[in-house]
């Protein structure tokens, strides 16, 4: 079973990346949280759970945006090592670059339909993250098409 935590505060794009997932022949389980506060409770919830194979990050969030997110995740020794794919509408080089450096596993922007969504969690998931070292840069943008 694939353990996903996804984190983003629109409803809407939650309930898109749940039925997408669902559209997937993969065993997974779904933890969703509408903001950076949620997310980070939900993990630290993890001493007693496996952690998420993969946590899918927006970056616009209220309370706390997925950057901050991202340094807190990165700076915690229990979580550290869990798969960060950042999932956001913003394509500006210059956040895609500091997600790099502050060590996300890839960038995704979100999909403009719901079949190219249903690609990108599926392309996310056929990847071997956890194995790998840290993404070459030039791979880190996930283009879906």
């Amino acid at each position: 079973m694939t353990n996903i935590f996804l984190a983003d505060d629109d409803a809407d794009d939650r309930l898109f990346f749940e039925d997408a997932l669902k559209e997937l022949a993969i065993p997974t389980e779904l933890t969703l949280s509408r903001n950076g506060l949620e997310l980070m409770s939900n993990l630290e919830t993890l001493t007693h759970h496996p952690p998420p194979h993969v946590i899918f990050l927006d970056l616009n969030m209220p309370l706390k945006d997925g950057l901050q997110c991202l340094q807190e995740i990165r700076n915690t020794p229990k979580l550290k090592d869990i798969p960060v794919v950042i999932f956001s509408t913003t394509a500006n080089v210059d956040t895609v670059n500091k997600t790099y450096e502050q060590g996300a596993n890839y960038y995704i922007c979100k999909p403009p339909s719901f079949a190219l969504l249903v690609k990108a969690i599926e392309r996310v998931l056929s990847l071997e993250m956890w194995q790998a070292p840290k993404t070459p840069k030039e791979k880190y943008l996930l283009a879906i098409a």
